[in-house]
């Protein structure tokens, strides 16, 4: 194994864009975009500084890339099932399954943290964020939830504002994770929490047969 920092001059030069990335999906995560320097995307990596600038020109292109790369495929399971699921029921406890988990056990949670903090000064980074995740994955909750309401298995209401209602407990948990916790407040297990308040929303938003 290399040591760490030391170009990784044997590995194929298509590996490193992969590896560039998942190394600024690290460090974005710790140090904010602002903060985030092209040396430390690069020792991270295992490159040279040198070598990022053939594959991104900019500190905003290397965002874009961990966007599309490293976070929205983690969507792509959501978008595919909305549209096959029997009850919305199913596609909220996936949601809340699946989804969750990865915010849990990922680096993500501390960029979703970065975008929201840094967004006034950066606004390309909260463009590409909304653009590319948080209009897709809105809109397939949204459709499923106007699907469920024609099915006659929820309530009428705005499905867009039932959409935003599921997804932001799941927000605040991710953003007490990193901002919170780290000075010692006690945390919440985000998988839990999720779960707990999807079966409490899904009581709510239930259509009973009756009606």
């Amino acid at each position: 194994m290399l040591p760490a920092g030391q170009p990784k001059f044997r590995r194929r030069k298509a590996d490193r864009p992969d590896e560039i990335v998942a190394a600024a999906l690290e460090i974005f995560s710790e140090k904010g975009f602002a903060a985030a320097r092209l040396d430390d995307i690069a020792l991270r990596a295992g490159v040279s500084k040198g070598a990022i600038y053939l594959y991104f020109a900019t500190k905003e292109d290397i965002f874009r890339a961990v966007v599309e790369q490293a976070v929205a495929p983690n969507l792509t399971g959501l978008r595919a099932m909305a549209p096959q699921v029997e009850t919305f029921a199913d596609l909220a406890r996936f949601f809340a399954r699946n989804v969750v988990r990865t915010l849990a056990d990922s680096p993500i949670g501390g960029v979703v943290k970065m975008v929201i903090a840094e967004a006034r000064n950066f606004p390309e980074i909260a463009r590409i964020w909304h653009d590319r995740l948080v209009m897709p994955a809105l809109g397939a909750m949204t459709m499923a939830i106007a699907a469920g309401q024609a099915r006659g298995e929820l309530r009428p209401g705005d499905p867009r504002q039932y959409a935003i209602s599921l997804i932001s407990p799941m927000l605040v948990g991710v953003i007490w994770r990193e901002t919170f916790t780290p000075i010692g407040a006690e945390p919440f297990d985000l998988p839990a929490l999720a779960e707990q308040h999807v079966e409490t929303l899904l009581r709510g938003m239930a259509l009973e047969p009756s009606q």
